[in-house]
């Protein structure tokens, strides 16, 4: 159920059924978004509206050079994370100390792409401050918006998608499959009782229980799925009884909001007590989560054991409470958001049972990401940072649980807060209820509750009972208020929990092209947690190691002696060796190399101390060969080299050695061996995209042009340079303000442009700035050019790279892929069903420990 699973690449989601035709609102969203720059999908929840914006994004997708990307809001509730969402699926990496919408709208100024923001009515004023200062900062970004309710600015065009049409019962149905809503119902239930189709027998009865759902994609979807136990007319016998129950006698009153609460009230109670405990449970993790998380999370130990969840989720999966998507490493859930709020009611009957629940959440995503840091400097890269990806939204849950979870408490706690049965918060008479997760998607758009009354659930849904004066507006309320007044030392464990999680992530937030948002999570952490502990003493190099820009480096720098201090106070040598490292690296890119130099020297002599991260102790020795290469050392720099590709070949690691493979390549470009510096240069490309390591990827395509011009392969230095500059602008475009990496940089464009002509290179430039929209293309034509050295030329360390096996099938799919077809192409060019062309796919990203279809072409192109 569902239709659509959403994707963390920022790639358009992945239907998983059939789409029943919109024709009308289609044509009238690509109208729309032809003339206008902002259009809104407005409409109640379960009405369809993300299928619908993702099949107008498609439709329209050949009129944007630089693509479509789709942002899932669903997952999100900080505000000030909303820029940063859409930055990482845009897949840029700002280091620089500006204002996020700032540095946003400077990075996509010149580009022209669609923007699909999902789910915004949670988060109207953000997602109405990011369209506007991108509709005021650039000239051809487009955004499609999702929202119940519209974002409220003048250049806002809106679409409302209304429920479906519903043919009237006793009229001609002759022609029933030609009406979407009685479509939708057989489709859905022929997927549950094979052979399913609407006859001349049952076509009235369909048309009557689609009018009395209102049309409604959602409710008529779950309606399908009792078709497994019951026929047409035993279900709507059914359905209408229900009705009567909640409104009195009358099913006519029923509005329409409450139609779908009724139908998602239904599902509730046809499933058995465990279901109905872990549907609430799995209301806290965000976004997708895997069987995993969802043990951890639901399995208390008392009311379910761990070995229960996996048959309360295959059942909830049976009922199509949750959608079963595919993952990096396997099957992943996920509820619709609508359901999500649903179970989040039911969770928050009871305070207590919601805090543990959270906690049990935040645990997990710690332990999940300490084994994450453990096996990072290993073999398993790839499929880390698919995984962390994927969990993106939940660690992000966590986080924000650790961080302002206690705070909420207290608000909820503190004088004339009431505790309301649904967990909002009333205050005082007149005040309005609304949710901690913001308005409940099945209480009406807009809706808005005044008086002294407090909801509570009666019959599935809410009814509003007054409270006597000076009494809470839940039993159980005083109870739970003493529960979440925790006393200091609880508190401190929470805060200390966010800073512990954040620290332990550094990784991640570095290589993996996230540095803004793990800075944005260590300031609020370190900010949180004044005291002197290890977890401070790690969140400060961390901070550090993460400053981008030139004044932000200082900074840095500041945090990382800090950090040192601490560490070393706390006989720490593990973080106060790690704090070493950020300080030479402030120092690399301040230029001050003969200081530089002593310090990585002192650092790699040292050698490992106990507990100080592999990760670490081989990028001492990679800076030690850069600060080498700048010094035109370069015999000394290979040596380092291939004592830390010894390490790194000793553990099976990829990210590190790419870095080596870079400074090799910086050696060999110090020794004028042109041949040699370009292959290991192609070669940490390759290895840097597997991890989508930003950073290096810019850094290795700038010292690539300047090869490239060494070799008079001037055109081709020309495209690199102008990719490089269109990648350093999603990090920092002046480099950091290293005059070292802007020297190579000026040298390799005044060499190309005076050797092609300045319209020459301006043409060869502007081809490179515009491959993309991601960084695949980009690093596929720098892999492709034809005329490069074998990859033996490189010696016997680079030959023991494991080569990917694809089955017979799989290289025709992959080959079809790099052709630019789409999913039903291919199945339709290799004489195979869309599914199966659509798992050929996900096992082809899997293997490959791709993200992007993108990806796929760039490694078949390098493989010719």
């Amino acid at each position: 159920m569902g239709g659509s699973a959403p994707r963390r690449d920022g790639q358009l989601p992945v239907e998983t059924t059939s789409f029943v035709d919109r024709r009308s609102e289609l044509a009238e969203g690509r109208e729309l978004l032809a003339r206008a720059r902002l259009v809104t999908l407005t409409g109640p929840g379960g009405v369809g509206k993300t299928r619908l914006a993702a099949r107008i994004a498609a439709r329209v997708e050949r009129a944007f050079p630089d693509g479509v990307r789709f942002v899932y809001l669903a997952g999100l509730h900080d505000p000030a994370l909303v820029p940063l969402a859409v930055a990482d699926a845009l897949g840029l990496h700002d280091h620089s100390g500006r204002p996020p919408l700032d540095a946003l709208a400077e990075q996509v100024r010149d580009r022209r792409l669609l923007l699909v923001i999902d789910n915004c009515e949670h988060l109207l004023p953000a997602c109405a401050d990011l369209a506007a200062a991108l509709l005021h900062g650039t000239t051809g970004v487009r955004i499609l918006a999702t929202s119940r309710h519209r974002l409220g600015l003048t250049e806002e065009n809106l679409l409302e998608v209304r429920p479906l049409p519903v043919p009237d019962p006793d009229g001609d149905l002759s022609a029933a499959a030609t009406h979407p809503a009685l479509a939708l119902f057989a489709d859905r239930a022929a997927a549950v009782v094979p052979g399913f189709r609407l006859t001349a027998d049952n076509r009235a009865a369909v048309a009557r229980l689609c009018r009395r759902l209102d049309g409604l994609p959602l409710a008529i979807e779950l309606a399908a799925v009792r078709m497994r136990v019951l026929g047409v007319e035993q279900l709507l016998e059914r359905l209408d009884d229900r009705y009567r129950l909640l409104t009195g006698g009358s099913p006519a009153a029923l509005p329409r909001h409450q139609t779908l609460r009724a139908a998602v009230d239904w599902s509730h109670e046809l499933c058995t007590e465990q279901e109905q405990l872990v549907w609430a449970r799995l209301s806290v993790p965000a976004g997708s989560f895997d069987l995993e998380t969802a043990e951890a999370v639901c399995a208390d130990g008392v009311r379910i054991q761990s070995y229960d969840v996996l048959e309360a989720v295959a059942g909830l999966v049976d009922k199509s409470v949750l959608c079963r998507e595919p993952g990096p490493d396997g099957v992943r859930y996920r509820l619709l958001d609508t359901l999500r709020h649903y179970g989040l009611d039911s969770l928050r009957e009871s305070a207590v049972e919601e805090l543990a629940t959270r906690r049990r959440h935040r645990d997990w995503m710690q332990q999940r990401a300490a084994a994450c840091e453990r096996a990072w400097f290993g073999p398993g890269q790839r499929e880390i940072v698919a995984r962390l990806r994927a969990d993106q939204d939940n660690l992000r849950a966590a986080l924000e649980f650790s961080l302002a979870g206690m705070r909420g408490a207290d608000a909820l706690a503190g004088p004339g807060g009431a505790l309301t049965a649904a967990g909002g918060v009333a205050v005082g008479p007149g005040a309005a209820f609304v949710g901690p997760d913001g308005p409940d998607p099945l209480s009406g758009a807009g809706e808005v509750r005044c008086g002294s009354a407090a909801p509570q659930r009666g019959a599935g849904l809410y009814r509003f009972a007054a409270a006597p004066r000076g009494a809470t507006s839940h039993d159980g309320a005083a109870a739970e208020r003493r529960h979440l007044a925790a006393p200091p030392a609880e508190r401190l464990a929470e805060r200390l929990a966010a800073l512990r999680l954040a620290g332990t992530l550094w990784f991640y937030w570095h290589a993996c092209g996230a540095p803004r948002e793990g800075r944005y999570w260590l300031d609020r952490a370190l900010d949180a947690n004044p005291e002197p502990t290890r977890e401070r003493a790690r969140g400060l190099w961390i901070a550090g190691l993460l400053a981008g820009c030139p004044e932000d480096l200082t900074r840095g720098r500041r945090r990382a002696e800090e950090a040192r201090e601490l560490a070393r106070s706390l006989g720490d040598e593990a973080e106060a060796a790690h704090a070493d490292y950020v300080i030479g690296v402030v120092r690399l890119f301040a230029d001050e190399l003969p200081a530089t130099l002593a310090h990585f020297e002192a650092g790699v002599a040292r050698g490992r101390v106990p507990g100080q991260h592999l990760s670490l102790v081989g990028l001492d020795q990679v800076e030690l060969a850069c600060t080498l290469g700048f010094l035109g050392q370069a015999d000394r720099a290979v040596e380092v080299c291939r004592k830390a590709l010894r390490l790194c070949e000793e553990h099976g690691e990829e990210w590190v050695r790419s870095y080596v493979l870079r400074m090799l390549a910086l050696a060999h470009t110090v020794k004028r061996d042109w041949p040699r510096a370009e292959t290991y240069a192609r070669e940490a490309l390759r290895l840097k995209l597997a991890v989508n390591d930003v950073i290096g990827i810019a850094l290795t395509l700038d010292l690539a042009a300047r090869i490239a011009t060494e070799r008079d392969a001037h055109e081709h230095a020309a495209v690199l340079l102008g990719g490089a500059d269109r990648t350093w602008a999603s990090v920092d475009r002046d480099r950091f303000g290293s005059q070292a990496l802007a020297a190579t940089r000026h040298a390799s464009e005044r060499r190309a442009r005076e050797a092609l002509g300045r319209s020459a290179f301006a043409a060869a430039y502007e081809r490179g700035a515009g491959l993309g929209p991601g960084l695949a293309e980009l690093v596929g034509y720098a892999l492709q050019e034809p005329g490069l050295p074998e990859r033996a030329d490189t010696g016997s360390q680079l030959n023991d790279t494991p080569r990917i096996r694809l089955t017979r099938r799989e290289a025709q799919v992959a080959e079809l892929v790099a052709e630019g077809l789409a999913n039903q192409q291919i199945a339709d060019r290799l004489v195979i069903a869309r599914r199966t062309a659509e798992g050929h796919v996900e096992r082809i990203l899997n293997k490959l420990g791709f993200n992007t279809r993108s990806q796929i072409a760039a490694w078949v192109a390098a493989q010719r």
